[in-house]
């Protein structure tokens, strides 16, 4: 199985849980045997979308931002699964994560289709992926908290997710329990998959 790890956590000391998360993600998944494809997306260069639909209309399934989201997007296409880490504000997704998923647009089509009674873009590539979503928070805020798992599931389904677990780490867990934590929920998302 590909696994994509997408760290969305900041390169300074607030994004230490957020590298102990993926430590643990890479870790649980080599020892099954899966391959990893990782992105520091804090370090990297990748600008905000500019809604310019380009993606859609002009060059289909191609960004015209030119930088460094083109390899993200190649691996988004690709991989079993995705595996999102990012510290939670105000419920949804930090901002190095937030302009990377923005940035995912050229892998659904511009079309429209009824899934579970909802309309949803279908996707540009076939294949089907399953998804961890992984939060930071310093202590436990049930609202931040419930908005989300809530977020991550709507995202996952937008993206055509099959299995999708969501979590959300607190400041004083121990390394671990993170890991424990972290392979109990890659061994859901790999069994539905």
């Amino acid at each position: 199985m590909n696994i994509l790890l997408l760290n969305g956590g900041p390169g300074d000391a607030r994004g230490a849980v957020c590298r102990r998360i993926k430590s643990a993600v890479e870790d649980g998944a080599r020892s099954r045997g899966w391959t990893v494809t990782a992105f520091d997306l804090d370090g990297m260069n990748i600008g905000p979308c500019r809604a310019c639909f380009a993606c859609w209309l002009k060059n289909p399934g191609v960004c015209a931002v030119k930088d460094e989201q083109e390899p993200v997007l190649r691996a988004m296409a690709a991989v079993d699964a995705q595996v999102w880490i990012t510290p939670v504000t105000f419920g949804g997704y930090g901002p190095a994560l937030k302009k990377a998923l923005d940035r995912a647009i050229p892998n659904i089509l511009p079309f429209f289709i009824r899934i579970r009674g909802e309309v949803h873009h279908p996707l540009r590539y076939e294949k089907r992926c399953g998804f961890l979503v992984a939060g930071t928070l310093a202590s436990s805020d049930e609202e931040a908290e419930r908005i989300f798992h809530h977020l991550a599931r709507r995202n996952a389904l937008n993206l055509g997710g099959g299995a999708t677990e969501s979590v959300v780490f607190h400041g004083d867990m121990e390394e671990a329990a993170i890991s424990t934590r972290v392979k109990d929920l890659l061994g859901a998302v790999g069994e539905a998959l």
